[in-house]
């Protein structure tokens, strides 16, 4: 059969990889025809168009890209109807899939949505939406189900990706030698986010603390996407600081704590154990709309799935020089063992084996004998 699938992000492409591999045991023919990146590269099929050209954050941002936006959903539209796929994956990224997935459904395609846009947090009426233009929901976070259950949709919940990813990671045992970094001192990770405007907008206020610390006793160490402009990283260059590229899951092996932007790292840095500080900032306009809308309490996914407060989350104003380095010293000492309590708790909460195995067995299942109709 043929699939077609769209992933807007770097943590999509790396779902979707895993979720690939699993199609082709369940289906050795599977063609794959794709929006995504190295990693769905890496298992096979036509990259269409990278992530990084279709990503943006943040409503002013949108708008200020919306010709572009449009010309690659335009031409996105168009590819799927030439090619005529068994079915279209949808992996997250919300505003660009959904858009997607109300043009493919009405002309007979059938649509399957893996890893659910987060309703749950702000504008949840999408549901409804979702509903209508979505064949069949992947849910990955625990409390979706009983979510989308109050919009009358049953969702197939399938656990976290996130442990299949982790759980097939082997570190690197040269790592800090292939690095130049030294043994002997603390490691504070830098995670600045995988899209250009989450960099370019977080990161250099990440770096202000490093003249804070000891050089004798920590070294900090950026994470880097090899995709976004080098550019971006000239500041900690600058500072002396590491700046290492397809290396996050090592680098979180070897960290003592960690700085990180708000996304899919957050949940990955707790299920390495790393404490961390949450980091956010976008542009006024974004924010004062987001805040206006937003319905959880938290923004990080460490937070939202324990529903209390495990790591300090700086947001807009909040995110100073000041006090990162007074959140990141917290978790050097006091809070050091707390929220690694809290972390445990939090995995036992969620954890899951298998979860591209039995995404892509239900996938292939539904696409072969059927899809249940709805229940409610």
């Amino acid at each position: 059969m043929k699939y077609y699938l769209i992933a807007g992000e770097k943590s999509g492409d790396l779902h979707a990889s895993n979720l690939m591999k699993e199609i082709l045991q369940n289906d050795p023919e599977a063609e794959f025809r794709f929006w995504g990146g190295e990693e769905m590269q890496k298992v096979g099929g036509e990259l269409i168009h990278h992530y990084s050209e279709i990503s943006f954050m943040g409503f002013l941002e949108v708008a200020k890209n919306l010709m572009t936006i449009r010309r690659f959903m335009n031409y996105c539209k168009k590819d799927i109807l030439c090619w005529k796929p068994d079915v279209v994956i949808l992996v997250d990224f919300s505003g660009f899939n959904l858009k997607i997935a109300k043009y493919v459904k009405p002309r007979g395609t059938k649509v399957f949505y893996y890893i659910s846009p987060k309703v749950w947090a702000w504008n949840q009426s999408r549901a409804k939406r979702i509903r209508n233009v979505v064949d069949r929901m992947f849910v990955i976070m625990h409390f979706e189900k009983a979510f989308y259950k109050k919009y009358d949709y049953d969702v197939d919940y399938v656990g976290n990706p996130l442990f299949d990813a982790i759980n097939q990671f082997t570190p690197s045992p040269t790592f800090l030698e292939d690095n130049n970094l030294d043994p002997n001192k603390k490691a504070i990770a830098i995670l600045p986010g995988s899209r250009y405007q989450e960099v370019s907008s977080i990161m250099n206020t990440m770096l202000t603390i490093i003249p804070k610390y000891d050089s004798n006793e920590f070294q900090f160490v950026v994470a880097g996407v090899e995709h976004l402009p080098s550019e971006l990283y000239d500041e900690a260059k600058k500072l002396g600081v590491k700046v290492i590229f397809n290396q996050t899951y090592d680098l979180l092996t070897k960290a003592t704590s960690a700085v990180v932007t708000s996304g899919t790292a957050t949940l990955e840095t707790a299920l390495f154990e790393v404490p961390q500080v949450v980091c956010y900032r976008t542009s006024p306009v974004t924010y004062s709309i987001i805040k206006a809308l937003i319905k959880v309490r938290f923004i990080s996914l460490v937070n939202l799935i324990a529903d209390k407060e495990v790591v300090k989350e700086l947001i807009q104003g909040e995110f100073t020089t000041e006090k990162l380095e007074k959140e990141l010293g917290y978790t050097l000492n006091e809070k050091r063992e707390k929220i690694i309590q809290d972390y445990k708790e939090m995995k036992a909460m969620i954890k899951t084996e298998g979860t591209s195995k039995k995404a892509a067995s239900l996938m292939y299942k539904y696409l072969t004998e059927g899809i249940p109709e709805q229940k409610f």
